[in-house]
């Protein structure tokens, strides 16, 4: 079922409790695995980069928004998706990438940033601008920060009037987990308080009055809040409607909103329904589906080794190793304990920091030889139970590796369209 983002609140309102899944991530496969369920449903496909991963200056993925945009244009040809089910969104769009600097200096090239996803056909913007520059405290009062995504939301009224684009659709609001999941065990996390849901929709369109951009305020569709959902390292917190219902019912004070909710990965389907039911129609989701994907790409580097002499004993598994143990940053800090308990947190955290590593020349060429051995070998019904019963439907034909972890990443993806009644 197709849903237009911008209808959320009114579908909501008409008690349709429809959602749409954001899917977060960068790896082809991932998306192909979206775009190939939009295919095959006619479910909209929404895909979010955020600014650290994406940005005018290439981010950590190496891509601009144009080049992010271009990768899915390829996939989804490849895919046979058609591109009226494609919305692209750009993630917590702010000084973020640039907050060691002057705010001048980090807001500026914010705006630059900003400029360039509204240009490349990004449609859903969610403005965040919560976080302190050089010189100011980590986190911002309300005033600054709803002043500052106005001003950001100006700019991309102007790049969208500029080239010709759709005008874009808004989110606003910033009480959201950390990124990638917290770093250690979690017991409880607090809902967002129905005051301070109020008080930022009401300051920010106070903000964008000033600037002049009520046409643009008109447009904010969502308010990112905290239902109480989390993932740690080893464990998940799970959305408690009970908990949360005083936040669901401040939607009934904020008629044209919705709620975006981060970090739902992980949380299986009756709590998606009941985020979907209580107003969270936008589910962000993440290293959920890396996390699958590495799950599938895995168990085919077991099912090779032991159904190919030559392969070897799980190479695929140890050059992440290698990778991840020559260039630590992108996980030393999350990870903690012994030494085994880093190697095992290395490989199967549920923060999935691997997923940065995905894109490596040394990750790659080990994927590919994966994909390359197993091609066309029919792989035997009780090696795909030992290690990836998911998979059942290919044994005794013949084997298409790739497919077969897309496969695998789309179950993830059916559970979300399910919870969000779609």
């Amino acid at each position: 079922m197709r849903v237009a983002i911008e209808d959320l609140p009114a579908l909501y309102r008409e008690r349709k409790k429809i959602g749409v899944t954001s899917v977060c991530s960068a790896h082809p496969l991932v998306l192909k695995a979206a775009l190939r369920h939009g295919r095959e449903t006619g479910t909209t496909v929404l895909i979010e980069a955020t600014c650290n991963q994406v940005n005018h200056l290439g981010g950590y993925t190496g891509m601009t928004p144009a080049d992010f945009a271009a990768m899915v244009d390829a996939l989804a040809a490849a895919e046979q998706c058609p591109k009226e089910l494609i919305v692209l969104g750009g993630d917590h769009l702010g000084p973020s990438p640039w907050k060691d600097r002057p705010a001048e200096e980090a807001m500026a090239q914010a705006g630059t940033m900003v400029d360039a996803y509204v240009r490349a056909g990004f449609r859903k913007i969610h403005l965040d601008a919560s976080m302190g520059c050089a010189g100011e405290p980590a986190a911002l009062d309300d005033h600054t920060v709803a002043e500052r995504a106005a001003k950001l939301a100006g700019v991309a009224e102007q790049a969208a009037a500029q080239s010709s684009k759709a005008s874009p659709v808004y989110i606003i609001g910033t009480e959201v987990p950390p990124p990638g999941g917290a770093d250690h065990a979690l017991d409880a996390i607090t809902p967002t308080s129905p005051e301070a849901a109020r008080q930022t929709y009401a300051i920010h369109a106070k903000a964008f009055q000033a600037a002049g951009l009520e046409s643009a305020f008109s447009r904010v569709i969502g308010l990112v809040v905290q239902p109480g959902v989390e993932f740690g390292n080893q464990n998940v917190i799970f959305y408690d409607r009970a908990k949360a219902r005083d936040l669901a019912a401040t939607l009934n004070r904020l008629p044209s909103l919705v709620f975006e909710a981060h970090s739902t990965d992980y949380q299986g389907e009756r709590p998606l329904r009941e985020l979907v039911e209580d107003g969270f129609a936008i589910l962000k989701v993440g290293p959920e589906l890396t996390f699958k994907l590495r799950e599938a790409l895995y168990a085919l580097d077991l099912i090779a080794s032991d159904l190919v002499p030559f392969y070897g004993e799980r190479p695929l598994y140890h050059a992440l190793e290698e990778l991840m143990l020559g260039a630590p940053k992108n996980w030393a800090s999350h990870y903690h304990g012994s030494d085994a308990d880093k190697r095992t947190l290395r490989h199967y955290s549920y923060s999935d920091r691997i997923r940065y590593y995905w894109a490596t020349p040394q990750a790659r060429a080990a994927c590919d030889r994966l994909f390359d051995t197993l091609k066309g070998r029919k792989v035997p019904v009780t090696l795909f139970l030992q290690h990836l019963p998911s998979a059942l439907a290919w044994a005794d034909r013949a084997c298409d590796g790739e497919d077969i972890a897309i496969d695998h990443v789309q179950q993830s993806i059916e559970v979300y369209a399910r919870a969000c009644g779609t």
